[in-house]
């Protein structure tokens, strides 16, 4: 498949796979589609909610809210603040859905009680998890070819740390965005015995308590 690229000159968004790109890639109309579906999901739920026990509504919100933020989420790295508070409001949303806790409640409490990790942490879990297949060749070769091993100029301690080279970014702050600057910098945060990991249910597991560690234990 081929694509000219005179036939996108006078595009504004183009769509792909559900996501809605931009001119700008911030995923601004495509957050606004996605907080306004997630909301009339929530909506529609929160009516019958009275009616269904509490697993029930879990697996409700799981299937029609969570799944929906969660969909190319490694994509949202370049999010505006604005967009990723709207979705953050999506997901406090239906926290006190589940939970049936007010407004005036504050809602890491909330959050940190079902496990789960905010938007912005669970994009850098998908994007690490991402990371961890593509250096471990169980990503597509297109992504594996944005990431490669730092190697030292000379023989130091970090030779055998499993650290990714960063990239410069010639664009700031867009260029810091790119997968091949932010999944390297993510990565080489990591702690040394989760980077050395080799099994991908281990890794999961790893990197969701140490987010959640980051999250919920050092705020």
């Amino acid at each position: 498949m081929s694509f000219k690229p005179e036939s996108f000159a006078n595009l504004d968004t183009l769509h792909c796979l559900g996501v809605i790109f931009d001119s700008n890639l911030n995923f601004d109309q495509h957050v606004t589609k996605l907080v306004q579906s997630c909301f009339l999901q929530l909506s529609h739920i929160a009516k019958v909610s009275s009616y269904l026990p509490k697993n029930v509504i879990s697996q409700i919100i799981r299937a029609f809210i969570s799944s929906r933020l969660g969909d190319c989420n490694s994509l949202f790295s370049c999010l505006t603040a604005s967009a990723a508070s709207r979705l953050q409001m999506v997901q406090n949303a239906a926290a006190r859905l589940l939970t049936r806790t007010k407004r005036r409640e504050h809602i890491t409490p909330i959050l940190a009680s079902l496990h789960w990790l905010p938007v912005h942490f669970r994009i850098q879990f998908k994007i690490l998890l991402i990371t961890f297949k593509a250096t471990h060749g169980l990503a597509p070769s297109y992504i594996s070819a944005f990431l490669t091993p730092y190697i030292a100029p000379r023989p130091l301690r970090s030779a055998d740390q499993k650290l990714l080279h960063i990239p410069w970014s010639r664009f700031k702050p867009k260029g810091d965005r790119a997968f091949s600057v932010v999944a390297p910098t993510l990565w080489n945060q990591l702690l040394l015995n989760i980077r050395s990991v080799e099994s991908v249910q281990h890794f999961k597991k790893l990197i969701k308590t140490y987010l959640y560690k980051q999250v919920f234990m050092y705020s």
